[in-house]
């Protein structure tokens, strides 16, 4: 087998600002261009923001390293302009089947419901997405600055000052913004002197890409105690190329040196695969892992996002992509601070807001480590006991954690939320990522999620959209205000309004999913969360919950 793929290398060029010997200033800066640093810069360029990207590396990630792209994350792929391309490439899947030594004992679907444009997760090696990301910095013009190592940080009242060391010596620069995308060890963060806070988990792993031909279907499938691998745990994942990530749990005393040598690795593969299966080892790492946070995301001028600011266990597929939720929750706060319409404080949300999101992906990563690897003879035979009975008892089923995949957060208690006055049933209350739906778009199949994002919309919906007369007046207007509103109608039958774009609601699942009717309105946060929804149009009650949402 060849081998699958050539990392690409990136040109490093001197910077101006040390070639000339000057000072400049930007809006954002941002240091670390792994998915999430990539993520914040492509959303500042698609709001319009001037930004800076540092790296000390030129080249993608080296590994598979972060595999499962959940479907809020694709989603969120979707409107910074690469969805497409890394759904194309990666390996669509649903169903997750958990085994207990030879028997399975439990399965899951995590898209039970049809008509989503995305599946549940995409299977896709770390490097493609970089590379994709990469493409689409520089199609924006993303300053994109390789070999560029930031050895010094120095907080101002307005901003902050870097020194930055590059193959030419080392130069500085300022920024209005800072946002430290520098992973789990962040030498930004160890700058600050901030701490993380939480637990290291005794416990060692091994994964292994591996290229084969096999004819498995693209599912999850995670075995505890199985025999060829017994008293510890194994996953199994397709990826792209045919290339395999397998996980072999190892035990707190394995030597990851030893473990890491293709004499001890090939063995632990032909034990689960059987000597007849060829394969190539492609990429082979021994990893720990933690669970921990910083004690706040936001440090004056200074935002920590990804993997700098929280760490989580691998089991669940919650680290990427809570770091490509974060800077969805930052970016369009950020822009609006930096325009003059919103206050700082507004700032401190992103870090209120992705702190609880954080604090419950810790919750579920701790709890599915402590099932997996038990940490006394107690724990592994409830552990035992649970598994042997959740193959022909429910209740035993929902006790199984083979690890609780990423779901998005639901920002339920905000305080830029606006309250439910009027009655309404289903998920979509306010602070709910939105849920997406078929729609109609000048005679096309379109997705409703596809329609949103980037600034504050309105959804209104009604039977016909020609029938709203006088009351177009007063949707266009909130597009005048200093924070705009773009008015969206939902309709039920195709249709057109002056001024006003109008989704036809192809299968009414739109209205179903969420609970609307004739007249009601939803009011949509610009990273596609729900901020308040009303039976009734009343543009005095939009405003102010407007006004609420940007703290102003």
């Amino acid at each position: 087998m060849l081998k699958t793929y050539t990392y690409p290398k990136y040109e490093y060029q001197q910077p101006q600002e040390q070639k000339e010997r000057s000072a400049a200033r930007y809006p954002v800066v941002i240091v670390g261009a792994g998915p999430v640093g990539m993520a914040a810069a492509i959303d500042c360029r698609l709001q319009g923001i001037p930004v800076v990207l540092l790296d000390e590396d030129d080249t993608v990630s080296i590994g598979s390293r972060g595999v499962c792209y959940a479907k809020r994350a694709l989603e969120i792929l979707d409107r910074l302009g690469v969805g497409d391309r890394v759904v194309e490439k990666g390996v669509s899947w649903n169903v997750g089947r958990t085994f207990f030594r030879e028997e399975e004992v439990f399965n899951f679907n995590l898209l039970p419901e049809p008509d989503h444009k995305r599946p549940g997760m995409i299977n896709l090696q770390q490097y493609y997405l970089e590379q994709y990301l990469v493409e689409r910095c520089v199609e924006l013009g993303v300053d994109m600055r390789w070999k560029n190592r930031v050895v010094s940080v120095q907080r101002m009242s307005d901003g902050v000052r870097l020194t930055i060391e590059t193959p030419d010596g080392t130069y500085g620069i300022e920024a209005d913004w800072l946002i430290a995308a520098d992973g789990a060890r962040s030498p930004i963060r160890k700058q600050m002197n901030l701490e993380v806070d939480g637990k290291v988990f005794m416990d060692r792993f091994l994964i292994a890409d591996v290229v084969m031909k096999a004819d498995f279907p693209a599912e999850r499938w995670f075995w505890f105690d199985p025999p060829f691998h017994p008293n510890q745990s194994v996953l199994l994942h397709r990826q792209a190329d045919s290339v395999w990530r397998i996980d072999f749990q190892l035990g707190w005393d394995a030597d990851p040196e030893e473990e890491k040598k293709p004499a001890n690795v090939i063995p632990r593969i032909k034990a689960m695969l059987g000597d007849e299966r060829e394969f190539e080892l492609e990429w082979v790492s021994v990893y720990t892992f933690q669970c921990r946070r910083m004690q706040e995301f936001r440090h004056g001028r200074v935002l920590f996002v990804g993997d700098a600011a929280h760490q989580v266990s691998p089991f669940g597929a919650r680290g990427a992509n809570s770091g490509i939720q974060d800077t969805d929750n930052l970016v369009w706060k950020l822009k609006l601070v930096l325009d003059g319409k919103a206050p700082e404080r507004l700032l401190d949300t992103y870090s209120t807001e992705r702190v609880a999101a954080a604090d419950e992906n810790l919750m579920n990563s701790t709890r599915s480590t402590d099932f997996i690897t038990p940490k006394s003879n107690t724990s592994r035979m409830f552990r035992n006991a649970v598994l042997t009975l959740a193959e022909h008892h429910s209740f035993a089923r929902a006790l199984v954690n083979s690890g609780r995949l990423s779901v998005p957060a639901f920002l339920a208690d905000s305080t830029l939320n606006t309250a439910d006055a009027d009655e309404f049933s289903g998920a979509m209350v306010p602070g709910a990522p939105m849920d997406d739906a078929p729609v109609g778009v000048d005679g096309k199949k379109a997705w409703l999620l596809d329609q949103t994002g980037n600034r504050f919309q309105l959804l209104y919906f009604t039977d016909v959209a020609e029938r709203l007369g006088g009351k177009l007046d007063e949707l266009r207007g909130l597009s005048m205000d200093p924070v705009p509103v773009e008015p969206v109608i939902v309709s039920e039958k195709a249709g057109a309004a002056a001024g006003v774009r109008v989704l036809h609601d192809l299968q009414h699942l739109v209205a179903r999913r969420y609970d609307a009717r004739e007249g009601s309105v939803y009011l949509l946060r610009p990273d596609q969360h729900v901020v308040a929804r009303w039976r009734k149009f009343d543009a005095h009650k939009i405003r102010a919950a407007v006004a609420r949402a940007t703290c102003n």
